[in-house]
């Protein structure tokens, strides 16, 4: 098969520029022709096989309405590559609704990896945290999730995006909770698809430091701040527990800072950015991975990844994270944005470390990037028996 990925962000990336990668390398190990199309908006070497132009400047709101570079490119890259399927990840945020119409003769498949197409910040989470449960339009402008210049410009983006969104065959969901997210507000998600990690046979051998981890992005809605004061109240009943923190974003310089109002200086680190390797390097040994989320988080790779290591991952009990964890048995849930609910289930995993190979055995049964990949190339074969029209 020659199959076309597009995606916004050129990998390497965050967990979906990893997991699109790795679907990429995977289909060509099995003798697919697979070839990644992105945009250019990266400072790093890019392993795409096509780009076209992208920014994270502040021209960007306007490109993601409309990128007249995606469009050109992606009719040349069509025209000369024929792909026999074409999927869509992320395309909302540099490539933009623009390339759909190129889309309509081709078998298509768009992997919702999260709430993007029905939400211009693409979290579904309102300014003061709640979980937002409005469809997108003014609402968006007047509980200050947009500014009327980025109002007015995705709002179009928006319209376009539903005007065109049947070109697609199938629109797949990293997770239920995306998919029961979308049909509510009018995408036909039919399928689910958890993505995957790679396979790690055995645990790798745990740290006598009771160590705790975290890896992400450090913005609001990740929930750092909630996991900086819940492992204060830890160290009052653990005081060789250690925190690791690797990551970096606009929330850093307030998160050191708390960590320095909660005389947490000796106990917590900040790794600042390191890719993905190391990170895997670093946290294998780890006790405890911490997904302390306080948005409807769809999937996140750092959470199998943390399974597969066989350490106990304690997450937040929403979005797509209960599909994975079950409380108890292989990981622990616990409420979003309660920091005495964390630390107490932090302090739970230090003394139910067996959990850890439920979680790892869970992972290897369900989670690996070869399960998902077959489910992948099995919804290829389903859109390309489709009859045409």
């Amino acid at each position: 098969m020659k199959i076309l990925l597009l995606h916004d962000n050129p990998p390497p990336g965050g967990g979906a520029e990893k997991q699109f990668l790795g679907l990429r390398n995977e289909l060509r190990k099995r003798g697919h022709d697979a070839r990644l199309f992105t945009s250019t908006a990266s400072k790093k070497q890019s392993v795409s096989d096509y780009e076209c132009f992208g920014t994270i400047s502040s021209f960007r709101t306007l490109l993601q309405t409309y990128n007249r570079w995606a469009y050109q490119s992606l009719k040349k890259v069509l025209e000369d590559f024929r792909p026999d399927v074409v999927q869509a990840n992320i395309y909302l945020t540099q490539l933009s609704p623009s390339i759909l119409p190129l889309l309509q003769n081709i078998p298509s498949i768009y992997y919702a990896v999260w709430y993007r197409s029905i939400c211009p910040i693409g979290t579904k989470m309102l300014p003061d945290n709640r979980t937002c449960f409005y469809p997108a339009g003014r609402i968006c402008l007047r509980t200050g999730c947009l500014p009327l210049r980025d109002w007015i410009p995705l709002m179009y983006q928006m319209k376009m995006q539903r005007r065109w969104q049947g070109v697609f065959e199938l629109v797949v969901a990293v997770s239920e909770a995306v998919r029961v997210r979308l049909v509510a507000e009018g995408v036909p998600a039919t399928h689910v698809n958890w993505p995957g990690v790679a396979i790690q046979e055995k645990i790798p051998e745990k740290s006598p430091t009771p160590q705790v981890v975290f890896a992400g992005r450090l913005v609001k809605e990740k929930g750092c701040d909630i996991l900086l004061r819940a492992f204060g109240i830890v160290r009052h009943k653990c005081m060789h527990a250690q925190l690791v923190i690797a990551g970096d974003g606009p929330e850093r310089t307030r998160l050191e800072r708390m960590k320095q109002e909660l005389h947490l200086d000796s106990c917590v680190t900040f790794t600042g950015h390191i890719s993905s390797e190391e990170v895997q390097q670093r946290f294998a040994s780890a006790r405890v991975q911490v997904i302390p989320s306080v948005w409807p988080e769809p999937l996140p790779i750092a959470a199998m990844e943390g399974m597969m290591n066989g350490s106990v991952v304690v997450a937040s009990r929403i979005g797509g994270l209960p599909e994975i964890i079950q409380d108890g048995e292989t990981g622990f849930l616990v409420e979003p944005g309660n920091p005495q609910d964390l630390a107490a289930a932090i302090q739970r995993a230090f003394d139910n470390l067996e959990i850890g190979q439920a979680a790892h055995e869970f992972a290897l049964s369900h989670l690996t990037e070869e399960k998902s990949v077959n489910r992948f190339i099995s919804l290829y074969e389903h859109v390309l028996q489709k009859p045409a029209g």
